[in-house]
């Protein structure tokens, strides 16, 4: 419907300009909003303070020239108005909101839906955490954030894939083979002096005990440096092997389980370093060598290769991004952890520099996780390896309610995640909120069936003429439009505040009216009407990833 009243308002100034009741042809890009307060309309718009400079006249002029010219008789337009400057309000007949239900069934799932994405392959690589332990609820909100918005991609038209960049190589995965070969030691009985930085969680200690169980005391006949590597291999395999499971627990798969290690094997890391030592990109000093980022807009160069001859996880993470659009992928989506952030510049210069557009990369940015039980925090420490995994989360509260809460706000900002909130079968669980509309109304549908004969069939909508009627109708032809924002900007937390809003609405209506009365002709019609609100919360669920339960 927006849309309609854009093109509507644009051909209205058009027509202005063409009867000479406005000077110029210049116009704007036509902004439309839905005003909060309904006696401003139905939606407001602020064309004629913007085309004031333009038009050189007043707003209220320009507001007056525009308004004579919008169709009243042949369009959903009932009451135009000008107010304050020269704002300029609108208000629909109620028929216009009608035929929000017959394309919600005309659509069905796909309601919502868009080509905007034309086939755009799109790469979405998220959590990619260390297997070096398991994941925690901050992992949990990137895995949240990243599976949903390449469901609301997909949805919007673009060809996505979803991968998972294993971090299997290098020194952290040396550090965990020797975390785990130590405990080994130590439980062969040796003395073991256990450095800080090695992983301390009791994860590793149980591993070494099963390491023990089968290997014996084998591994103290080998050099150190085979024992850890061997270590490193067998506990990264298993640490991994376990995130696979909480995270299909959680309901995120992975179109691909892309190796570090791998990048290295097929002699991708070396080739990235040649072809940018061809370039000049690349240079020496103090027998590093070093990359020109500032060249790039970063605040200073980055090494790649170290005096060494080691290379850093930056050179791999050249290689990697560029190995992501030599797959042909035309944009690159990255979930990083918040405290990534003076990460982007690096990254953005490396994509410069090999020839590619740097806004075809883009980073979201995931805040902490506040976890709180009862509204007191839950003590977490990784250091100490006492930290509260997903999959613990999981096992309390359920997948559906972890995923839409991690997905209740913006992902910029920090979340409060109160485990016993999110257990309640009440309306302060959001989660429970939205789901509960869904079973309420297959229950209803139901009992419309069982009781009385009647399914959704092509009812009259005419006969919907409640005010709360008319916020529901709304509210769904909002739908696809808020779709659309989420995909481009994405931002999924868009779909949950949607699906909050248009539950709000359906709770009102429901607390106000009955669906099933005594007319058989209005029961139907509301039939059709509640139908369409189920739909749509259904479809909305899903590009969070959450379920919609037909019981509660």
């Amino acid at each position: 419907m927006k849309q309609t009243i854009k093109t509507l308002i644009e051909n209205a100034a058009r027509a202005a300009y063409e009867k000479g009741a406005l000077p110029s042809d210049t116009f704007p890009t036509v902004s439309v909003e839905e005003p909060k307060v309904e006696s401003q309309g139905d939606f407001s718009t602020n064309i004629a303070m913007v085309m004031a400079k333009a038009q050189k006249m007043a707003p209220r002029k320009i507001a007056e020239a525009i308004m004579a010219e919008i169709p009243l008789a042949d369009s959903p337009v009932d009451k135009v108005e000008i107010a304050g400057p020269g704002f300029i309000n609108l208000f629909l007949g109620k028929g216009a909101w009608l035929d929000a239900v017959s394309r919600v069934e005309d659509k069905g799932d796909a309601y919502g839906a868009s080509t905007a994405g034309a086939g755009t392959r799109v790469m979405v690589e998220f959590v990619s955490a260390n297997p070096t332990g398991p994941l925690h609820v901050g992992h949990g909100r990137g895995a949240a954030v990243g599976d949903s918005t390449a469901r609301i991609l997909a949805f919007a038209g673009y060809e996505v894939d979803k991968e998972y960049y294993i971090n299997d190589s290098g020194r952290q995965i040396r550090t965990l083979g020797l975390s785990l070969f130590l405990r080994y030691k130590g439980l062969c009985g040796q003395a073991v002096d256990f450095p800080q930085d090695c992983y301390q969680g009791a994860y590793i200690i149980e591993m070494a005990e099963a390491v023990k169980a089968d290997k014996g005391e084998t591994l103290l006949a080998l050099p150190e440096d085979e024992a850890v590597l061997l270590c490193a291999r067998h506990a990264a395999g298993l640490i991994l092997a376990g995130i696979k499971s909480d995270l299909e627990a959680f309901g995120v798969p992975f179109d691909c389980w892309f190796s570090e290690q791998s990048l290295y094997d097929n002699g991708l890391v070396p080739e990235t370093i040649e072809t940018l030592k061809k370039q000049g990109t690349l240079y020496e000093n103090d027998g590093a060598l070093w990359f020109k980022t500032t060249d790039y807009g970063d605040e200073k160069d980055r090494v790649v290769v170290r005096s060494n001859g080691q290379t850093t996880y930056f050179a791999s993470d050249i290689a990697y991004h560029m190995n992501k659009f030599d797959r042909g992928y035309k944009r690159l989506i990255d979930v990083w952890g918040a405290d990534h952030h003076g990460y982007i510049p690096r990254i953005n210069a490396s994509i410069t520099a090999t020839g590619h557009d740097k806004d075809d990369f883009s980073v979201i940015l995931v805040q902490l996780v506040n976890l709180l039980r009862g509204g007191e925090p839950v003590a977490m420490s990784t250091r100490s390896g006492e930290f509260v995994t997903l999959k613990d989360v999981v096992d309390e509260v359920g997948a559906d309610a972890a995923r839409f809460i991690f997905l209740s706000r913006h992902y910029d900002s920090p979340l409060d995640f109160d485990l016993e909130l999110a257990k309640k079968k009440t309306n302060d669980n959001p989660v429970f909120y939205v789901q509960y509309v869904h079973a309420r109304i297959t229950s209803i549908l139901e009992k419309a069936k069982a009781e009385r004969g009647l399914t959704v069939s092509a009812a009259p909508m005419e006969t919907l003429t409640q005010p709360e009627e008319i916020t529901l109708m709304k509210a769904m032809l909002r739908f696809p439009e808020v779709v659309e924002t989420a995909a481009k900007l994405m931002e999924p937390h868009r779909i949950s505040y949607y699906l909050m809003d248009l539950a709000s609405a359906f709770h009102s209506y429901y607390n106000k009216h009955k669906v099933l009365t005594d007319d058989t002709t209005l029961s139907a019609a509301r039939l059709r009407l509640v139908a369409s609100v189920r739909q749509v919360i259904k479809t909305g669920l899903a590009l969070l990833g959450v379920s919609a339960p037909e019981k509660m």
